[in-house]
């Protein structure tokens, strides 16, 4: 199949931008113009590309085809830095990223590299390397060490999570201590479906994983903000606790009983020279935040 990169230019807008109008907007032409860049690339794909709705989304194969026009945009920025006389494009990369990572040292790493535009997609670390399977993103930071075909991964280090909530919290709920039983009542917070990080602490350290009932509350921040307030107790992220811990405001449902995720900076290994400023910084900040 030739692309058309006018065509997946348009295509890109749709998603990024969720409607036709404001696609048309950013690439300034007519909406009409979008619709007919958007309609002949779907005939020369022979599928849809694009879910119509509020916002409008993309199908398996549009959000691939997004993805690879990222890539051509990567791959030309780095060209117009080797030579002089091309203009360069600011490029846009698609990245998946976990919530606490977001939440605590991934910003400040992206930050770093100023001269581009991200497109973070917020998934779990057991989860996030799927997107790169898909071809749906260029880089993740994921859970799982072995390399997605085509992909180069590193080692990040461990992000430390600390069963807590607020000492008033674990006065009402754990007056006799923390054990299966009471802990199968006391209000747990859950980030989404996907979250099994309670689970997980519960069997390792209690011997059981009960359902308890449960908020579902997916924000990183949010969860501090509710085991502050009391609303129950949660896997929180070590970095972003700490002077709540330090200062008595949260208090660790168990002590010296953490949990750790080991993490890994997966990219696109036909991206490695163009990425590799972004995965200098990725990994520098890593090393600084999270355990070796």
């Amino acid at each position: 199949m030739k692309i058309d990169y006018a065509q997946l230019a348009a295509l890109s807008a749709i998603l990024r931008t969720g409607t036709f109008e404001a696609a048309a907007e950013e690439l300034g032409i007519t909406q009409s113009a979008v619709s007919q860049r958007l309609k002949a690339l779907e005939d020369r794909a022979g599928t849809p590309l694009v879910k119509r709705g509020q916002p409008c989304v993309g199908t398996e194969t549009g959000r691939r085809l997004a993805a690879h026009l990222d890539q051509v945009g990567m791959l030309e920025t780095a060209l117009a830095q080797d030579l002089s006389a091309l203009t360069p494009r600011t490029a846009r990369l698609r990245i998946a990223v976990n919530a606490d990572s977001l939440s605590t040292w991934f910003l400040p790493a992206i930050a770093q590299v100023p001269d581009l535009l991200f497109d973070l997609v917020v998934d779990d670390q057991d989860f996030s390397a799927d997107w790169l399977r898909r071809g749906e993103v260029v880089a993740a930071v994921t859970a799982h060490e072995t390399p997605v075909a085509g992909c180069d991964s590193v080692p990040l280090g461990t992000l430390t999570y600390v069963a807590s909530a607020s000492p008033a919290f674990v006065a009402r709920h754990f007056s006799d201590g923390v054990t299966a039983k009471a802990i199968a009542k006391a209000p747990m917070l859950v980030f989404d479906p996907k979250d099994r990080l309670q689970q997980i602490w519960m069997r390792e350290h209690l011997g059981a994983a009960p359902t308890p009932p449960s908020h579902r509350l997916p924000s990183s921040q949010g969860f501090v903000d509710a085991c502050l307030l009391g609303l129950g107790w949660g896997m929180n992220p070590a970095p972003l606790i700490k002077p709540h811990l330090d200062a008595g405001t949260l208090v660790p449902l168990l002590p010296d009983a953490c949990h750790s995720t080991p993490l890994f900076w997966q990219s696109t290994r036909l991206l490695r020279p163009a990425l590799s400023p972004l995965s200098a910084a990725i990994k520098r900040m890593a090393r600084a935040a999270l355990l070796s």
